[in-house]
């Protein structure tokens, strides 16, 4: 390959992030769900840019967008750059976008400078939100093959089956375990994304290195006292199972202080029987909890689990707790980190080490192929909200260290 040329990348992939913020179901919103019109319209859009850079365009059996360019071996296993064009409901421009614009933009930016050693794709991934239907990382979980054959029975709030989505979008999902890709065609993952958190412009950095996606369990949690009249039951008698609950909800809060990337989020909580005058009987509230390292988070749940008990014990409540979703962290590949803190360098920045509390495609690819991501710094760490912002001067930085990333890896390969 030539020389490198330098080149301002952010400008163009700003606009390109505009263009897509107009497609939307919502009108001044930007809403984007599976298996819409929406992400036709987008897919198309995006698809036409792969072209310009010239690679060669296909969308695979569940919906994946994939611009593909050859290495010296035709049919050869590919370096994969990838992120999602999906949205939230309300979403902002930046989250999932920015991965795949600024893969396009380096992948046209090698292509100038000569043929790459191995084959590179440009992955935009079909509804990593999950918002439409009732199972996130639909897209790349198929591209891993292991998107669980049960999916296709979710349905989502017009009761249209995920697999019915399918057919209706042009799709067979029949055909879905055909999108699966094999290890030996993949040589590596490589993802750029907002922070989607404060750590980066904390520090007054435009880009991180993420060390590993965090698992997470989810669960409900039930507590069971005695329904009272408000005005009579004395507060000495009372089984008051709302009180119990928010009793926990503080000790829930308190352990996930007193640990560095350990987090925990109660967001739903229900109240039975719902009236004003009567002393709720029952109570059930969720729990979100994460962490980088599973030890952690499950020495975590363990401690949550015990004190809740007690709680409960002590008010003379009954106590129940249902786990509903289980992922493991997913550490980011040390060679692959390597190159991209070494991306990092070479562009005259800090390497901030830092884990990612929300889940990627990258957490699916990673059954497949060593994977690595960089982070963006976004303003105030806000996103999935229409105040989402990423800074010209910090995609540019995002996009160059992405760009260091591919290099080195080809590099690698060429030798």
């Amino acid at each position: 390959m030539e020389a490198p040329t330098r080149q301002a990348f952010a400008p163009r992939i700003q606009r390109r992030l505009d263009a897509l913020a107009q497609i939307s179901a919502e009108p001044g919103a930007i809403t984007r769900l599976y298996l819409t019109p929406e992400q036709a319209r987008a897919e198309a859009l995006v698809a036409g840019w792969m072209q310009e850079a010239g690679m060669r365009v296909h969308r695979d059996a569940v919906g994946n967008l994939i611009g593909r360019v050859e290495g010296r071996e035709p049919g050869g296993p590919a370096l994969v750059i990838g992120s999602h064009l999906d949205t939230v409901r309300n979403a902002g421009r930046y989250d999932g976008p920015l991965g795949v614009v600024a893969g396009i933009a380096c992948v046209a930016a090698l292509l100038r400078e000569g043929p790459p050693p191995v084959a590179i794709e440009v992955v935009g991934f079909a509804d990593e939100e999950g918002v439409r239907f009732a199972a996130t990382l639909t897209g790349s979980r198929a591209f891993a093959g292991h998107l669980d054959p049960a999916a296709l029975r979710t349905l989502d709030s017009a009761g249209t089956t995920l697999a019915a989505a399918m057919r209706e979008y042009g799709l067979d999902p029949k055909a879905v375990p055909g999108a699966a890709r094999r290890p030996d065609e993949i040589l590596g993952y490589v993802e750029l994304h907002i922070e989607q958190g404060p750590m980066l412009e904390r520090e007054g950095l435009p880009v991180g290195l993420v060390t590993a996606i965090s698992g997470a369990s989810r669960l409900e949690i039930t507590l069971s006292g005695e329904a009272g009249h408000a005005g009579t039951v004395a507060m000495t008698e009372r089984r008051d199972a709302l009180a119990g609950a928010a009793e926990c909800i503080l000790a829930i809060e308190a352990r996930c202080r007193g640990e560095e990337h350990l987090v925990g989020t109660v967001g739903r909580i229900q109240a039975l029987p719902g009236a004003v005058n009567t002393i709720p009987g029952q109570a059930k509230f969720s729990l979100d909890l994460r962490a980088p390292d599973d030890a952690q988070r499950h020495a975590a749940l363990a401690d949550i689990d015990g004190a809740c008990k007690r709680i409960a014990l002590r008010r003379r409540l009954g106590f129940g707790i249902a786990l509903l979703h289980e992922a493991e962290a997913v550490p980011c590949d040390p060679g692959m980190t390597a190159l991209v803190e070494a991306a990092i360098v070479a562009e005259g920045h800090p390497v901030l080490s830092l884990p990612s509390g929300a889940g990627h495609d990258g957490m699916a690819v990673a059954a497949i192929a060593p994977i690595a991501m960089v982070f963006v710094r976004c303003r105030g760490g806000v996103s999935h909200n229409p105040a989402e912002f990423a800074s010209l001067p910090d995609i540019e930085a995002g996009t160059r260290v992405l760009l260091g990333t591919v290099r080195g890896f080809l590099a690698q390969r060429a030798g």
